[in-house]
């Protein structure tokens, strides 16, 4: 989630009639890039109009999607599921086929599909994905129009929630040949398979709606009609509009958290969302590549960090101070139920130590034979605490680095994910968060040549142990977390991305809004019970 996932208040605003009142005025932070489920980078919104097996309900417990019943083979490696009898918002029948056929799709290399490494689980993916078999060999068959059988490499412990992803939702062949290049740019190049369909939308769009999808199999629980977003990048706007009574929901930034937090209509929650810093191993710039390559040099930048007061005293809104790469509250130990967030730390790595900073910093430019550096950090200014945390992270860096100097490149997100996937920065101010509740969610991401690991970052030993995690150790819960563990603990050693914050989402809520069902990973926001008093 999650993807890169930019994990933030995807919700939004605009008028409606008085005579209906089951419409949701929300507002979104930046736009909905893409609705197509292969190409999306984050699905926190988007869950709500398409539905894959199986759907994240309250406290992310796992509740019925598109699959009526389900069962696993004795050695857990293959899954039939049996499809309810739920329709397209065209009305076309769901079949078998439509989930074949957007398995392949993801999977297929020419669809360039960002999320293609979860698929890398079920027989054939990854060569398919990797362009050395064809798509047609993918472990995912349809027996008849209602039956789906899908046949694994290896047990999968988190399959189940895994297919609660929108991502592995089904597609329309017939609507993507009809259509062609034109599907997914708008909403009406379109069909849906959740409780609402998109309205007035292209990738272009300032605003846009989810109006409800009568088609859907489960509509008689729907209550909303509409969902109206409007993007709304200032807080402070989105507060004066909540308060006219034009936004159901306001993204709060952190000085408005300090004021706003004893108001009845004050909500707060911690997601699985880890922002940090992506260091570029295979910069453009030689002295900059080398620079980062070194283990002194981003253990400094990391041990210069006050964390403390970052979360409580620049942001105040509720944040926490990371562990590691690993989110908190996301899962938990099999053997004594310790969070995987405490399993993880290693001592001195992320902790702030002014003086043991100076003496890495030093010993690092010793090693690289220079008195100071130039980095530039990128960022997208769309993030939620982007401003402030750009601006303590420059003067914290000039306060205890003699002979650094730092450029911030604090641009629209969009522009700013362009330039980290072309590998044109020094350091990328990022964030995950969680797609599903299990640690292998982050550390899939510094795996070697993933899609998401844009700085490069390569290590045999990580790679092994997350190997072997996922293979021989799959089916054995015990061994498998410890694999993880180790894993990353060498992340925190080596410092190969610098965790900076846990983001808790701080915001007001009509006080007649009910039913909203919120999850730490996955799909962020789920509207389908959702309704005004």
């Amino acid at each position: 989630m999650l993807g890169l996932l930019s994990i933030v208040l995807v919700t939004c605003g605009n008028s409606e009639s008085k005579s209906d009142k089951q419409v949701l005025n929300l507002s979104a932070s930046g736009q909905l890039n893409t609705i197509d489920i292969s190409k999306a980078t984050g699905y926190g919104s988007i869950g709500n109009v398409f539905e894959s097996f199986y759907r994240l309900g309250k406290d992310g417990k796992i509740t019925p999607g598109l699959d009526k019943s389900s069962k696993v083979s004795a050695d857990g490696k293959i899954w039939t599921f049996k499809l309810r009898n739920a329709k397209w918002s065209n009305g076309d029948k769901i079949t078998a086929q439509d989930f074949v056929y957007s398995w392949r799709r993801t999977v297929d290399p020419k669809t360039v599909s960002p999320y293609a490494y979860l698929f890398y689980g079920v027989e054939n993916a990854q060569v398919i994905n990797e362009g050395k078999m064809p798509v047609d060999k993918l472990g995912i068959k349809a027996v008849g129009k209602d039956e789906v059988v899908i046949t694994l490499t290896k047990p999968n412990s988190y399959f189940k929630t895994l297919m609660t992803y929108p991502l592995f939702g089904p597609q329309s062949e017939k609507i993507v040949q009809k259509y062609g290049k034109k599907y997914g740019t708008n909403s009406k190049y379109m069909v849906y398979s959740g409780p609402f369909k998109v309205k007035d939308w292209d990738s272009t769009s300032d605003t846009w709606s989810f109006v409800k999808n009568n088609q859907y199999w489960d509509k008689k629980v729907v209550k909303l009609h509409k969902i109206n977003y409007q993007v709304i990048k200032n807080s402070n706007t989105a507060y004066q509009l909540f308060q006219r009574g034009k936004l159901d929901l306001a993204p709060l930034s952190s000085e408005q958290v300090k004021n706003l937090k004893d108001k009845q209509e004050f909500k707060q929650y911690s997601y699985s969302y880890i922002a940090y810093m992506d260091y570029n191993y295979n910069d453009s710039n030689e002295l900059n590549r080398k620079a980062l390559s070194n283990k002194n040099i981003r253990l400094a930048l990391s041990q210069a960090i006050d964390r403390e007061i970052l979360t409580k005293k620049v942001f105040g809104d509720g944040s926490n101070v990371p562990k590691g790469f690993v989110a908190s509250d996301l899962a938990r130990d099999p053997s004594n139920k310790k969070d995987f967030a405490d399993e993880q730390k290693v001592a001195g790595t992320m902790e702030y130590n002014k003086k043991l900073a100076r003496e890495n910093w030093k010993k690092g430019l010793k090693e690289l034979g220079v008195k100071d550096l130039s980095l530039t950090l990128l960022s997208s200014n769309e993030e939620p605490n982007s401003e402030p945390l750009m601006q303590y992270l420059q003067s914290q860096y000039t306060k205890v680095l003699p002979g650094i100097k730092i450029t911030v490149q604090n641009i629209p997100g969009n522009s700013a994910l362009s330039k980290a996937r072309k590998g044109d920065y020094d350091i990328f101010v990022t964030n995950w968060g969680g797609d599903f509740k299990d640690p292998i969610t982050f550390l899939q991401v510094p795996v070697s040549n993933t899609s998401y690991n844009y700085g490069k970052y390569s290590n045999e030993e990580y790679d092994a142990l997350i190997k072997k995690a996922e293979n021989e150790d799959a089916n054995d819960p015990n061994k498998r977390w410890e694999d993880l563990v180790e894993a990353a603990k060498i992340l925190n050693r080596d410092q190969a991305v610098t965790s900076l914050y846990q983001q808790t989402i701080s915001y007001m809520q009509n006080k007649n809004v009910k039913g909203i069902i919120q999850n730490t990973a996955g799909t962020q926001w789920n509207y389908k019970y959702t309704y005004i008093k």
